[in-house]
């Protein structure tokens, strides 16, 4: 039989590593918090930017006052931003995604592989992931961001990285 992992497509096959559809507990047996769960979907998503070429950043802050879950600049200078929902409630609950079209070219969802997949917004991204990996499974259109914009999010990726990068630690709750 496959695994949860094969199933739906993440990564090679090893029946030894755990996954969020096989392991929905914590190294004590306790069941995955919220904030865990996000932390775990936000790692998949941010190794599978990086075999693609992509640097990314958690918890960017935006010029409109929002904070994106995760920011990625592509080599070529792509900005793509993903949204991480773990729950119905967590999805129904936050609304503010529209907000951050104007930061990015593509707007992905992440979510951990047991989420219903079917009430996202299909004019979006989707990516499935778990702590080891994720995967892309409907890309959205391209939108073009104003120069002014680019060069703007683009310095502040920068700025922010090296601020973390400083500071030593992955930077949640630091300003850019």
């Amino acid at each position: 039989m496959r695994s949860s992992r094969q199933r739906h497509g993440l990564g090679a096959a090893n029946e030894t590593a755990p996954s969020l559809a096989s392991n929905v507990t914590d190294h004590c047996d306790q069941p995955l918090t919220a904030n865990r769960l996000t932390q775990e979907v936000t790692r998949g998503v941010a190794r599978l930017f990086d075999a693609m070429g992509f640097a990314s950043l958690p918890e960017v802050p935006l010029a409109n006052g929002r904070r994106l879950d995760l920011l990625a600049l592509g080599e070529g200078g792509a900005l793509w931003a993903v949204e991480i929902k773990t729950s119905i409630a967590d999805f129904r609950g936050d609304r503010k995604w529209p907000d951050y079209l104007e930061f990015c070219e593509r707007l992905y969802f992440a979510v951990p592989l047991d989420f219903p997949q079917d009430i996202l917004p299909m004019e979006q991204g989707l990516i499935v992931a778990d702590a080891y990996d994720a995967r892309i499974l409907r890309n959205p259109g391209d939108r073009k961001l104003p120069a002014a914009r680019r060069k703007a999010l683009t310095l502040r990726f920068a700025r922010l990285a090296a601020k973390r990068l400083l500071y030593g630690q992955p930077g949640y709750g630091q300003a850019g």
